[in-house]
């Protein structure tokens, strides 16, 4: 708080400093007023300068990030997409391995059935 002041104080000792300077000025009035309306228009133009690097830079900021989300986006969905088909094809192995599975038990069962106590090749 006692900075804040400090700074408010300088800033009112500055202006008024000014002010004295440019009405104790050796100069007419209208060169005074003539002056006063140089450094007020170069004042705006410092301000507008400064309003359009600053627009630029967030503009710039702004395509950077949505450069930086587009990127995100397209490597999130890359990485869902490789997960995708890794899934899609572990379930088509362990499809294919029950397939397997469930041939091997049915070749096994047919082959043991007509091999036993009551077939005519026993007798």
């Amino acid at each position: 708080m006692e900075e804040k002041s400090g700074f408010g104080y300088f800033l009112l000792g500055l202006g008024i400093g000014v002010a004295a300077g440019i009405l104790w000025a050796p100069r007419t009035g209208e060169e005074t007023r003539q002056l006063i309306a140089d450094k007020a228009g170069e004042g705006a133009d410092y301000l507008k300068n400064r309003a359009q690097e600053g627009s630029e830079y967030v503009r710039q900021r702004t395509e950077d990030m949505r450069q930086s989300a587009s990127d995100l986006y397209e490597k999130g969905r890359s990485t869902v997409a490789r997960q995708k088909d890794t899934l899609n094809a572990a379930v088509e192995a362990g499809k294919q391995a029950y397939r397997d599975a469930v041939s091997d038990v049915k070749s096994a069962t047919s082959g043991t059935g007509t091999t036993g106590a009551n077939s005519p090749e026993s007798v």
